[in-house]
């Protein structure tokens, strides 16, 4: 029995391709459904952010790991369409779970999962994500916040969506 056993590790040894991957210079994919670091988006068009700090993914987080402080915009200083935006949004992520209820929550798509997975701590100091550190760059042809809009622009927290065209 023990021979057996042995033969089949030898065998396996010998013959079956080795999976390792060298990380640092190889990726691995992961599959399309992983959830892993957060990302707070922005529209594409103007740059401003979609959070509106509403606190939805505040209270839908099972571990208490999001804190979300909204301020009130104006036309002088935007932060994002509608009356407020969140001004402190921060997420410990040594709470986390990554269960993606924060994603489910959000009425504007703001916060997503990503497949960032290279997640590292050096102290818990460093493990609290901030605002600055989840939100992502400014696309091209979008002007950075805070932003002095004209009155009345936006008077929607949301954009108004149309119809899917499938």
């Amino acid at each position: 029995m023990l021979v057996r056993g042995l033969l089949t590790t030898l065998k396996a040894f010998l013959t079956e391709k080795t999976v390792t991957v060298q990380y640092p210079e190889q990726k691995r994919m992961v599959r399309t459904r992983f959830r892993g670091r957060h990302v707070l988006r922005r529209y594409e068009d103007t740059g401003l952010e979609r959070c509106i700090g509403c606190s939805l993914c505040e209270a839908a987080c099972p571990a208490d790991a999001i804190f979300v402080e909204a301020s009130e915009n104006s036309d002088e200083e935007r932060y994002s369409p509608g009356e407020r935006y969140a001004s402190t949004y921060e997420i410990n992520m040594l709470r986390c779970i990554f269960c993606g209820y924060c994603e489910d929550a959000c009425p504007t798509e703001a916060i997503v999962l990503s497949d960032n997975y290279e997640l590292s701590f050096h102290d818990r100091a460093s493990a609290i994500y901030t605002k600055e550190m989840l939100l992502e760059p400014v696309p091209p042809g979008g002007k950075p916040t805070p932003q002095r809009t004209p009155p009345g622009v936006y008077t929607r927290a949301i954009p108004e969506m149309s119809d899917p065209t499938d």
